[in-house]
């Protein structure tokens, strides 16, 4: 069954455009659009793609216009997650031109960036296509981006690892050796937890995989393995416990990692390496009325 699509919740897209307005304002407002623009002048614009990709983050670009003042109008032409070819419209903007060229960028730095990301995403996923594995995210996030660089992600149809510290426990490396030892680490955390936390315990080496096993992992993070390694990993576990590769995840290698039968593929590269995607605001009318 095809995943129901992602959504934001307004509340959090209106506390994240109102900080990047008003870090973009400042005290002043807008000094150019001032300067030049009558008080009552008008504007309409094309937004548009100018390279293949997936958008991602309309109702962020929306939000921009609608926070900027009243008399915005923000048209979109189609939905987060839709593929686009160079030339494409995404959205046509009209309204007071001093508060259209106000939200401009705001709204493209969103959008730009989170189509990057569902658009390197998607390609992730096609690459993976008919193995059963599925693309993840981690925590490699920018700082206070998360939720939407994690909604992007689910917008080129990958799939959200832990949000945060408190939603899962993942037991790494970190924790293994302060812990004393991969099976003491699980058990630990095997008694501490609720039955609707999941526990995942990263492994570093098919010794480590069998003791992780052994103490009743039921989902193990493989770290680092070559794919031999992740192969021999997979027969080993036996279907046993959900196996999950890591480390080292570049898009020119995934179909590898994917068709060594694991179960996911987390990597950074998706939110971290992703590009922006090239899309921009053109006025096709202006009128200082």
């Amino acid at each position: 069954m095809k995943a129901l699509p992602a959504q934001l919740s307004r509340p959090l897209i209106d506390k994240a455009v109102s900080a990047a307005l008003e870090e973009d304002l400042g005290l002043a407002g807008d000094l150019t659009s001032q300067a030049s623009l009558a008080p009552d002048a008008w504007a309409e614009a094309r937004l548009a793609a100018r390279e293949p990709g997936v958008i991602a983050g309309l109702d962020l670009a929306a939000a921009a216009f609608r926070l900027i003042g009243d008399g915005v109008n923000f048209l979109p032409h189609l939905r987060d997650g839709d593929d686009v070819a160079a030339g494409t419209m995404v959205a046509e903007v009209s309204g007071p031109a001093r508060l259209v060229m106000g939200a401009e960028r705001v709204a493209l730095n969103f959008l730009n960036h989170l189509s990057g990301i569902a658009t390197l995403t998607r390609l992730y996923v096609a690459e993976t296509a008919g193995t059963g594995a599925r693309i993840c995210d981690t925590r490699k996030t920018i700082p206070g981006l998360r939720t939407f660089e994690k909604y992007a992600v689910r917008c080129g149809g990958g799939a959200n690892h832990r949000y945060g510290l408190d939603d899962a426990i993942l037991i790494k490396d970190n924790h293994i050796a302060v812990a004393g030892s991969v099976s003491a680490a699980y058990r630990a955390a095997a008694d501490f937890a609720g039955h609707l936390v999941a526990i995942e315990i990263e492994v570093a080496s098919l010794a480590e995989l069998e003791e992780a096993l052994e103490a009743g992992a039921r989902i193990v993070l493989l770290d680092n393995m070559d794919d031999e390694t992740l192969r021999r990993a997979v027969a080993l576990n036996a279907g046993r416990a959900r196996l999950e590769a890591s480390g080292g995840v570049k898009l020119e290698r995934v179909r590898a990692i994917a068709q060594t039968g694991v179960d996911f593929i987390s990597t950074s590269q998706i939110t971290m390496a992703a590009p922006p995607l090239d899309l921009g605001l053109d006025v096709t009318i202006g009128r200082a009325r």
